[in-house]
């Protein structure tokens, strides 16, 4: 799906823009309305804006679209190829060579990919198409976040032990109220013939070494290690890594020098409602370190770290959305 803002046939900047959302989301709340969901997509802070980027650079002079996804945590490769999709689209209906990208949280993942021509073998290589990047919390260096904190995620969202949440698990096997259950479409890996969340897998870098693991949870060590805990077992961050991330690839194969990128990242883990990112610096989510790593990247045209935010404020708050038009230009 390809969506608008008011002016995207009239505004005065030369280059359009291309909003790209991250996971567990949509281009709706994404950047029009972030408050949608009751409170900035129900784990945001309450009282948060009805308007987004969206709107903030329409009103600047830009002509702004969105791209919206199928899967929410879907595979990043493919949602590339949409990412590069959407841009012709643009390209086509407006006349223009290229199309600034801006990309949020997981989103960075698939329109770094693009970029990179990281692709299926039956996808089609970069086409040259992009001016700039700008990436907002985005996983460059990777996360383990569901690895270190594995406990509180499959708490959350194991239907046998009541959890109701749109999130992957690191377990294969977990007991819930004594009861020694599988839920093979909850896990990062693949198993039983499912594979529900492989855009998560995509995601994964191990940062034990820099910030160690939370070993204040249940079964810490088998959940990011694998192997047989006292009430869960899984195969490991590891083996998650192997079986298909994306960090390492994108690294290598490098952004083009013509596209200049910049980097986003919050320093603020207060996001109400889930577990924060606590083992260091983060914006509750991505390690701050990961958001501005520039590893691969030829042309860094500026980072920024905003200390005040969180995850989810860097889509929408206003210092946030001042920052991203003055690198757009």
């Amino acid at each position: 799906l390809l969506y608008s803002a008011a002016g995207w046939d009239t505004g005065g900047h030369a280059t359009p823009v291309l909003l790209v959302h991250g996971a567990n989301d949509n281009a709706d709340r994404a950047w029009a309305d972030p408050g949608e969901s009751g409170s900035c997509g129900a784990t945001g802070p309450a009282g948060c804006p009805s308007t987004g980027l969206a709107q903030y650079l329409a009103g600047t002079g830009h002509r702004v679209f969105a791209i919206g996804f199928a899967h929410k945590h879907g595979d990043n490769l493919l949602q590339a190829q949409a990412v590069g999709d959407a841009v012709a689209l643009i390209r086509a209906r407006l006349g223009v060579p290229q199309v600034d990208v801006v990309a949020w949280s997981k989103g960075e993942v698939a329109a770094r990919a693009y970029v990179s021509s990281v692709r299926p073998a039956w996808g089609r290589a970069y086409a040259g198409d992009v001016r700039r990047l700008v990436t907002l919390g985005g996983p460059n260096g990777g996360l383990d976040y569901v690895y270190a904190h594995g406990w509180a995620f499959s708490l959350a969202s194991w239907p046998a032990c009541g959890g109701t949440a749109n999130a992957p698990s690191p377990h294969l096997y977990m007991t819930c109220y004594g009861t020694y259950t599988a839920q093979p479409c909850l896990g990062v890996l693949p198993s039983g013939g499912h594979d529900c969340y492989p855009g998560q897998r995509q995601l994964l870098a191990r940062w034990d070494g820099t910030y160690g693991v939370d070993g204040t949870a249940q079964d810490w060590w088998t959940t990011y290690y694998g192997g047989q805990g006292v009430f869960t077992s899984g195969q490991g961050v590891q083996a998650a890594i192997d079986a298909g991330s994306l960090v390492g690839p994108l690294q290598r194969a490098g952004v083009p020098a013509a596209v200049r990128t910049y980097l986003l990242a919050g320093g603020t883990a207060d996001i109400p409602g889930v577990l924060n990112e606590n083992r260091g610096p983060s914006d509750g989510i991505v390690f701050t370190r990961s958001a501005l790593d520039t590893t691969g990247i030829a042309t860094v045209g500026g980072t920024r770290l905003l200390e005040g935010l969180n995850h989810l404020e860097l889509a929408w708050s206003p210092e946030a959305m001042a920052q991203v038009d003055a690198w757009l230009g």
